[in-house]
């Protein structure tokens, strides 16, 4: 995902755009700090199987832009744990059987 994003605070929904250039809405879900880095947990908005997208946000190194692109996580015990974190942060929020 590019550092051009869009977040709509009143739908809790941030649109991401790909290497492609196509737009994709999520649901931000959480931010979740793990080892240093920062996560967040999103629920894309088009697919109805509940599977969370983990990305780390890597904040611009330019002080006068608010801007951070969101990569996606390559290492699954660091998936795993980030995901272990926002289940105990969840609480009953999600169902997640």
């Amino acid at each position: 995902m590019s550092d051009n994003n869009e977040f709509r605070d009143e739908e809790n929904i941030i649109v991401l755009t790909d290497e492609d250039g196509t737009d994709v809405e999520f649901e931000f879900c959480a931010s979740i700090e793990y080892e240093g880095k920062e996560y967040v947990v999103l629920l894309p908005t088009d697919e109805d199987d509940g599977e969370v997208v983990i990305l780390e946000v890597i904040e611009s190194d330019d002080a006068e832009s608010d801007e951070a692109t969101y990569v996606g996580v390559d290492d699954d015990n660091i998936l795993e744990a980030v995901f272990q974190r926002f289940k105990e942060q969840a609480g009953d929020e999600y169902d997640f059987d």
